[in-house]
């Protein structure tokens, strides 16, 4: 019998699985939801995934960071996104 040892990852670690799920989600989209200033200085067409996962892309300040993983984590991205979409 084996058993199975949990792993919680730092913040920074787990963006690997919003960029996976959520990575065609633009910046404009996000700034929506978390204001004008999320992942500032980017353009509004920028993708989750790049911001999260391309080299040298840390345009995610800690607090957008936190922000962004608190939802995810407690699945309220989807419906956030859904709801900015919706008003369209």
């Amino acid at each position: 019998m084996t058993h199975a040892v949990l792993h919680r990852p730092r913040p920074r670690e787990k963006s690997g699985p919003i960029s996976h799920r959520h990575g065609n989600l633009r910046v404009g989209t996000l700034r929506k939801i978390y204001g004008h200033l999320f992942a500032a200085g980017q353009p509004p067409d920028t993708t989750l995934y790049e911001l999260l996962e391309l080299p040298g892309s840390h345009n995610l300040s800690d607090l957008h960071l936190a922000m962004l993983q608190q939802d995810y984590d407690d699945g309220l991205l989807e419906r956030k996104v859904k709801k900015v979409i919706c008003r369209k």
